[in-house]
C-alpha cells in the first residue's frame, strides 16, 4: 500500500503571515508539501481576499480529502473585530457558497491574531502586549523566526496565562492539524 501524500494549504493575508505559518509548521516537524495562497500586493483588502478565497479552498480540501492527507491553515487578522466575529464571517462565507460550516473533525485550522500578527510577534519577544494596539510591522518578515520557535516550544509546554487570548485560541486550533504534523 502506498503512503498518502501529505499537504497543507496555507491561505493568508501577507508575507508576514506566510513566513510565520510556514516556519511554525516546519519547526513543529511538518515535512510534507506546503502550498501557499497569499493576497497579491495592492489587489484589495487582504482580509477580504482571505474571506473570498476561503469557500473555494474549503471545497478543494473536502474534495481531496479522500485521496490526500490534507489540511487547510487560514491566517487572517481580526483587526478591530473579535476573533468570534471573524470566525462568523468565515462561516457566513461558506454558507453563502452553499457549504456546511467547518466541522469538528476537519483539518481546517483558523488562526486569527487580534489586532494583527505583530501582536503575537511582540508577545513572543517577551513584551507585554494588548490586543487593541496596532504594533509595527517588521522590516524583514524573516525576523520573526526566532520568536516563532519560542511559540513552538510554548505550545508543547502551554502558554503563559498572560498570553494574548487570540494566541491561546490559536493553540487550540492547532489541535485540528496535529495529526497531519505527527504522521510524517
Amino acid at each position: 500500500m502506498s503512503q498518502r501524500r501529505v499537504q497543507i494549504v496555507v491561505l493568508c493575508e501577507d508575507r508576514q503571515h506566510e513566513v510565520f505559518a510556514r516556519h511554525f509548521l516546519k519547526k513543529r516537524g511538518f515535512r510534507g508539501n506546503i502550498r501557499l495562497i497569499i493576497c497579491p500586493d495592492g489587489s484589495q483588502s487582504a482580509e477580504q481576499y482571505v474571506r473570498l478565497c476561503y469557500p473555494k479552498e474549503v471545497k478543494a480540501y473536502r474534495s481531496k480529502g479522500t485521496y490526500l492527507s490534507i489540511g487547510l491553515v487560514v491566517v487572517i487578522d481580526a483587526d478591530k473585530k473579535t476573533v468570534e466575529e471573524r470566525l462568523k464571517q468565515l462561516d457566513d462565507a461558506l454558507i453563502g457558497d452553499s457549504q456546511q460550516i467547518r466541522q469538528p473533525g476537519e483539518a481546517i485550522a483558523i488562526f486569527i491574531p487580534k489586532r494583527n500578527i505583530e501582536t503575537w510577534i511582540n508577545y513572543l519577544q517577551d513584551e507585554t502586549v494588548d490586543e487593541e494596539t496596532e504594533y509595527s510591522k517588521l522590516n524583514n518578515e524573516s525576523l520573526c523566526k526566532p520568536y516563532v520557535e519560542n511559540l513552538v516550544n510554548q505550545c508543547y509546554q502551554g502558554l503563559d496565562e498572560n498570553a494574548p487570548s487570540s494566541l491561546q485560541a490559536a493553540c487550540e486550533e492547532l489541535q485540528r492539524i496535529l495529526p497531519l504534523l505527527n504522521n510524517l
